[in-house]
């Protein structure tokens, strides 16, 4: 059998853990080869060893039969292996050439020539149908088109073989289709794709053959039409997952969050949210469904503080917490787990222990007379990671080395261990494995039995339809929508979602 990727072997420590113990991957030509595992398992850390990021302690890399020795990314290129990393590498001021061409940009008489790195810009994009506009400044385009340019700078330095990780992690349901569409051409015209996931609806669907990881050591290699999702989860985790949320009916009480005439504009100035009302009441969970840009990241942002209202009310139990600060509003009541957790949900080089109290450093027993007591903050913090299962070295580990469903963990710990009368959960599960998905579903399911306001905003529509009581269908800012998750179909929900079926919409 010739394989186009060996890694045979490999071994990969870091102070105080072993990322990866005695792995191997085998990659044929022409496959769109699975890494699966947990957060946390390992994936990203051997894809970043066959990139050169990382020098393994022991093993052996062969690409194309011949023994190789990866140092550094440049060498990695050389080989034809390219990256599509999870948080892109991109400067958000410059063109979309300007951006696949650094660091080997075409010269004419001692100049960069663009118009020429254009042109090949142009013709890549046409071939493999990624229809991303070579002149576009990336600020100005959509995180689905910023996945694209990272495709074409790989392509552009000549790669055959393309890792990507977490690829759909930060897409749209329709960019995913669109991306799938795009690997398939990528096949076709002869190279060979690694996808890093923990999204087993999608390895079913594309990949050929699938390693699984788990805890740092290999666990074996499957092919995947001979397999299904149970057994890969099994795998995965190492036990039974289940796939359903088991919950009782939902024993809604009095109103919570009161939403009235509501009107936000975005960054641009652009009207968002149009005079839109909801009502979440205690004991229930509310879900936001709707195509991403019809308002609901305004919504949840003018909610919590993070963006003025321009018009309307927001109460919580019946007091106006309309453009409080956030520190108000987490006072009066609201936890948040943020859409963005990079930007809004941690301090990337604080230690993930000093995270864990964003919140209430300022409160007893975490701080006394203005100054912070250390050992108090540690406890909590120690008691939180092992009841949320974060795993992480220590915790004094600064929150940017953990993976990114361990940073997930850490905030949604953080959120709901404060007790509040209303979480807003956005995007929740975004990156997170199976089990991880399980624990937190049961975790918000908990919280709502015990009489908190849930709104949960999700982009995947069996997670809305599995954890709601009650769907408010977001759609040009409005909602224009209710219904109950037992009472209609995904394709029903998806033509709401599209605006071309409206119901009577209102909070009850």
């Amino acid at each position: 059998m010739s394989y186009v990727i060996e890694m045979l072997n490999i071994r990969k420590e870091f102070p105080g853990i072993v990322a990866n113990d005695n792995i191997t991957l085998q990659v044929k030509q022409g496959e769109i080869h699975a890494l699966l595992g947990e957060n946390g398992a390992g994936k990203s850390t051997l894809m970043n060893v066959l990139f050169g990021l990382y020098q393994p302690e022991k093993g052996e890399i062969k690409v194309r039969g011949e023994s190789v020795k990866i140092t550094d990314p440049n060498v990695a290129n050389r080989l034809g292996i390219g990256m599509v990393h999870q948080h892109f590498m991109l400067v958000d001021t410059f063109t979309v050439t300007e951006n696949i061409i650094l660091g080997s940009e075409p010269r004419k008489k001692g100049t960069v020539d663009i118009k020429k790195a254009e042109k090949e810009v142009e013709r890549l994009s046409q071939l493999y149908g990624l229809r991303v506009d070579p002149k576009a400044k990336i600020r100005d385009i959509s995180v689905g088109m910023q996945q694209r340019v990272e495709i074409l700078k790989t392509l552009y330095r000549g790669a055959e073989i393309l890792i990507f990780d977490e690829p759909t992690a930060v897409l749209t349901p329709q960019e995913i289709k669109e991306l799938i569409e795009i690997m398939r051409v990528l096949i076709r015209e002869g190279k060979s794709i690694i996808l890093i996931t923990h999204k087993l609806k999608e390895i079913m669907q594309v990949c050929d053959r699938c390693t699984v990881i788990r805890k740092g050591e290999g666990i074996g290699t499957v092919n995947v039409p001979d397999t299904n999702p149970n057994e890969l989860a099994s795998l995965m985790v190492g036990r039974e997952v289940t796939f359903s949320t088991e919950k009782q009916p939902a024993q809604p009480k009095e109103v919570t969050l009161a939403i009235q005439d509501l009107n936000v504009k975005d960054a641009r100035h652009v009207d968002m949210v149009k005079g839109l009302n909801l009502k979440v009441n205690a004991g229930e969970i509310v879900g936001l469904a709707g195509v991403d840009g019809n308002g609901q990241s305004e919504l949840i942002e003018a909610i919590t503080g993070l963006r003025k209202v321009d018009s309307g009310e927001v109460m919580l139990n019946g007091k106006s917490i309309t453009n409080l600060t956030p520190r108000k509003v987490t006072e009066a009541g609201i936890s948040h787990i943020p859409q963005d957790r990079h930007r809004f949900g941690l301090v990337l080089d604080f230690p993930i222990g000093e995270n864990m109290v964003l919140q209430t450093y300022h409160h007893e027993p975490f701080s006394k007379k203005g100054v912070l007591r250390y050992k108090e903050i540690y406890n909590k913090a120690k008691a939180l990671i092992e009841e949320y299962d974060v795993r992480t070295p220590s915790v004094y580990t600064k929150a940017r080395a953990l993976s990114g469903g361990n940073q997930q963990k850490a905030i949604i710990g953080r959120e709901v261990d404060r007790s509040p009368d209303l979480i807003i959960a956005a995007q929740p599960t975004r990156g997170l494995d199976v089990g991880a998905i399980e624990f937190i579903h049961k975790k918000l399911i908990e919280e709502r039995d015990k009489g908190r306001a849930v709104l949960l905003l999700s982009f995947e529509l069996d997670e809305i339809m599995n954890l709601s009581d009650r769907i408010a269908v977001m759609f040009g800012g409005s909602i224009v929508a209710e219904v109950k998750p037992e009472d209609t179909t995904e394709q029903e929900l998806g033509l709401l979602m599209a605006g071309s079926k409206q119901q009577k919409a209102g909070g009850q």
